[in-house]
C-alpha cells in the first residue's frame, strides 16, 4: 500500500504521543514587567504621550497583553501615559476587575462600554472620561485596536479599527492621533512578535491541546460518527477557543451555518477539523476513506496531485526556517516548492500566533523582515484544487536560539523534554530535519494523515 510521488511516501507511520501536560502557565510578574517596558520603550521612541488601547471580546489581545484579562461580553479601554501610569476604563459589569490588572491601573467606570438598557449611572462625555484618565489636551494620542492596516494606498497611520465614538472623543481633546497597534503585533518590532520562555511555556499549554485534541478526534472517526461528536472531542477542558472549531464532512456551509450538526459522516466525505486555543491551532483535512480506491474516481490523484507536494512544502517549510532568515527567502522557497500558480494559495504561508490565532506575518511576498527567536508560528499553507479537495496539517512552532533554549531548559525542564521527544519524533519517525532552530509546539507538527479511516498510515519524508 505505500505509495510514492514528490520524495514523499503515504505509508504506515507510528501515531504521536499525546502530551498536553494539563497545567496551564500562568505568565509571571517579571513578564507582565517586561511587557510594559516593551510598549513604554516604543512610546518613548515614537514620541507618544499618551497610548489608548481598545479591547473587546474578539479584538482585545493588546489590551489583555498588559491588563491580563479580556472583558468578556463587555468593551473596555486602557489608557497608558509614557511616565508609566495607567487606566482602565471599564463598564458595568468589569468594573470590578480594575483591581486585578496585572499592571497597576486605576479604574474609572464607563458605562457607555456596558451591554444595551444597563443602568448608565456616573455617564459623562467620552472625552471627559479621557481627561479623567490623564491624556492632556493637543499632546500626541496613540491609538490601539487590532488591525494592522498594510495598505499600499493608504496613510496606515492614520487608518483607526476602534468605535467611532471613542474615535470622535479622542479628537476633541486632540488632534495628533497616530495608529499605534504595530507597537503590539508589528512583525519587525512589536512587542507581541517574540516571546520569552515563560511566554513560551505559556502558549503551549494551548497549542498542545490543541494538538491533542485533534489527534483524538482523528481516532474518533468512523462511518456515522457525527459532526457534533467531533466537536465535543476538539473543545477541551472548558477553555475559550481562539477560532470557530470546525468539525464539518461532506458539503459546507449548508444554510450558513458554520457550526458543527448532527451530520452522520460517510464514506467519501471530504473532512474537515479546526480547533484554537490562546497559544496555537490544531486542523486536518482529508477524505473519509481507507485507500484511494474508495475515493470516487474523480478524486483518485487526490495522493500525488496535491496531498503530497503539500506535505513536501510543510517538510521544506520545517528544515529551512530558522532565525535571521528573511520572511521573503521563506515565501520564496514555499513558492518554488509549491508554487501559487498551480496550486493556488494566496494567504501568507506561515504566520505569528500567541493570544489570537492570527497576529501578524513576516512571510510575505518581498517581505523585508526576517524571522527572530521568541516568535511562535503556525505552518499555515492552504492550497486550493477545487476537483481534488483540500489538505491541511497546521500545527504550531516556536524559532528560538541558544540563549532562549537555554532560558526553557533551565526555568521548564518538563516542557524542554516534551519538545525534544517531539523533535525526534519528527526525525526519526517522519523522516523530517527539522532545523535546530525550531521547537515543536505540538507532538503533531507534520503528522499528516489523509485518509481518516487508516489510522495507522500517514505521510513520512522519503529518504532521499
Amino acid at each position: 500500500m505505500n505509495q510514492q510521488n514528490s520524495k514523499t511516501y503515504y505509508t504506515k507511520v507510528a501515531s504521536p504521543d499525546l502530551d498536553n501536560s494539563g497545567i496551564p502557565v500562568a505568565i509571571t510578574d517579571q513578564t507582565i514587567i517586561e511587557r510594559k517596558d516593551k510598549i513604554l520603550a516604543l512610546m518613548k521612541q515614537k514620541g507618544i504621550d499618551s497610548l489608548v488601547v481598545y479591547g473587546d471580546l474578539e479584538h482585545g489581545s493588546n489590551f489583555e497583553y498588559l491588563a491580563g484579562f479580556l472583558p468578556r461580553f463587555e468593551e473596555a479601554m486602557l489608557v497608558l501615559h509614557k511616565d508609566g501610569n495607567a487606566y482602565l476604563l471599564l463598564g458595568n459589569e468589569n468594573a470590578n476587575k480594575a483591581k486585578f490588572s496585572r499592571i497597576p491601573a486605576t479604574g474609572i467606570h464607563v458605562p457607555f462600554f456596558s451591554l444595551p438598557n444597563q443602568p448608565m449611572e456616573n455617564e459623562k462625555p467620552i472625552h471627559m472620561v479621557y481627561e479623567e484618565a490623564g491624556i492632556q489636551k493637543n499632546t500626541v494620542i496613540g491609538v490601539a485596536g487590532w488591525k494592522l492596516f498594510t495598505s499600499s494606498r493608504e496613510d496606515n497611520a492614520q487608518l483607526y479599527d476602534i468605535p467611532y465614538y471613542l474615535l470622535e472623543g479622542l479628537k476633541k481633546i486632540s488632534q495628533q492621533l497616530i495608529n499605534c497597534t504595530d507597537f503590539f503585533i508589528d512583525s519587525e518590532y512589536g512587542a507581541r512578535a517574540t516571546n520569552n520562555a515563560n511566554e513560551i511555556a505559556h502558549y503551549e499549554f494551548g497549542a498542545s491541546l490543541a494538538s491533542d485534541a485533534m489527534l483524538q478526534a482523528m481516532d474518533r472517526i468512523e462511518i456515522g460518527t457525527t459532526e457534533m461528536e467531533l466537536g465535543n472531542v476538539l473543545n477541551q477542558y472548558g477553555q475559550r477557543n481562539s477560532v470557530v472549531t470546525i468539525a464539518a464532512a461532506g458539503q459546507r456551509f449548508i444554510k450558513a451555518n458554520i457550526y458543527p450538526t448532527d451530520k452522520k459522516i460517510s464514506l467519501q466525505d471530504p473532512l474537515a477539523l479546526t480547533v484554537g486555543y490562546k497559544g496555537g491551532l490544531s486542523s486536518r483535512v482529508g477524505y473519509v476513506v481507507h485507500e484511494t480506491e474508495e475515493l470516487p474516481k474523480e478524486k483518485q490523484e487526490y495522493l500525488p496531485g496535491l496531498v503530497s507536494p503539500y506535505f513536501k512544502a510543510i517538510v521544506t517549510w520545517l528544515e529551512n526556517a530558522h532565525c535571521g532568515m528573511s520572511g521573503s527567502d521563506l515565501y520564496n522557497l514555499i513558492d518554488k516548492v509549491l508554487p501559487k500558480k498551480d496550486y493556488h494559495w494566496t494567504l501568507c504561508p506561515g504566520h505569528l500566533t500567541s493570544d489570537e490565532e492570527w497576529m501578524s506575518s513576516p512571510i510575505y511576498e518581498g517581505s523585508n523582515k526576517s524571522l527572530q527567536s521568541g516568535m511562535i508560528f503556525q505552518t499555515d499553507i492552504i492550497p486550493s484544487i477545487p476537483e481534488l479537495g483540500g489538505v491541511s496539517a497546521e500545527s504550531t512552532v516556536a524559532l528560538a536560539d541558544n540563549q532562549l533554549k537555554e532560558s526553557i531548559q533551565l526555568a521548564y525542564p518538563e516542557l524542554w523534554q516534551r519538545i525534544q521527544k517531539r523533535r525526534d519524533y519528527i526525525k526519526n519517525e517522519l523522516n523530517i530535519n527539522i532545523h535546530e532552530d525550531l521547537l515543536p509546539m505540538a507532538s503533531t507538527l507534520a503528522y499528516l494523515r489523509p485518509y481518516f479511516l487508516n489510522k495507522e498510515f500517514a505521510m513520512r519524508n522519503s529518504e532521499e
